[in-house]
């Protein structure tokens, strides 16, 4: 790792990080701070539920109802928002980070010091891992926070399978950032670089997406590693969320490492 372009690096997206974390802190305090107005009308909500297309709730996480705080944060917050907020992260970040500086020259400026490409692209690599991390890390004590500021002990919430949540929520977009990582890697061009990534991160989403609402495209599950990221299972003890993590933890260490491995070898344009 070259630890002057790290610090360099984190200083110059910080503003960017920091905005992405709490605004999803703030997010996450927002819908805890609705779940006791919620909880008193469980009935009634559960039978709305109950009339709505199967499809729609298996899509949106409310399967997992609204019994406890971490089953109505998984369906509100985890299915959805908190989804878009890392898709857009490791999109933008990972295209910045080595496309972008490819496509304007300051990489081959980069190079010209005394470093390698290994070192640059590792490098790179740990400053998108360390803001998925921020964001994560935030919003995990902002859930927490929310408990003791909002919930107390008058409404259950099983803190274990909260964690359990965020840990399978990172390992996801660590390997969604890999394969993003990985595509930046490999372009010149900043924008088809960031078309390839959002094509991959949103297209995985609104495939598993359309794979809950219609049983008929239930095999298209097969094509995301949104399957290994079950929030409304996760929250009520349904999900091998282990296994899960593991994974996506493979998926990312790989991607990760071979997009390290190709910008080492790869030509650079003039």
């Amino acid at each position: 790792m070259n630890f002057p372009l790290f610090k360099q690096m984190i200083k110059v997206n910080a503003k960017g990080t920091m905005n992405y974390a709490f605004g999803s802190a703030f997010y996450i305090l927002l819908i805890i701070w609705l779940y006791p107005g919620i909880a008193k009308n469980t009935e009634a909500l559960g039978d709305i539920v109950k009339s709505m297309p199967e499809g729609v709730n298996n899509a949106f996480g409310l399967n997992s109802g609204f019994a406890s705080a971490e089953a109505f944060i998984s369906g509100e917050y985890y299915g959805l928002i908190l989804v878009l907020i890392l898709s857009i992260v490791c999109v933008q970040m990972s295209t910045r980070l080595m496309a972008s500086m490819v496509d304007r020259g300051s990489m081959a400026y980069l190079l010209s010091t005394p470093t390698t490409r290994a070192k640059v692209s590792a490098t790179q690599a740990l400053v998108l891992i360390m803001s998925l991390i921020v964001i994560v890390g935030v919003t995990t004590l902002a859930g927490f926070l929310g408990k003791v500021w909002f919930l107390g002990d008058a409404y259950p919430f099983n803190s274990a399978r909260f964690l359990h949540l965020n840990l399978v929520a990172f390992m996801l977009f660590f390997a969604i950032g890999g394969l993003t990582f990985l595509v930046s890697c490999l372009a010149n061009d900043e924008k088809k670089a960031l078309g390839i990534s959002g094509l991959i991160a949103f297209g995985f989403f609104t495939i598993d997406l359309v794979a809950k609402i219609s049983d008929k495209l239930s095999w298209m599950k097969s094509l995301t590693l949104f399957t290994l990221y079950r929030p409304a299972e996760i929250v009520t003890g349904q999900a091998e969320w282990g296994r899960s993590a593991l994974v996506l933890l493979a998926v990312g260490l790989v991607s990760f490492g071979l997009g390290i491995a190709l910008f080492k070898r790869r030509d650079l344009p003039l």
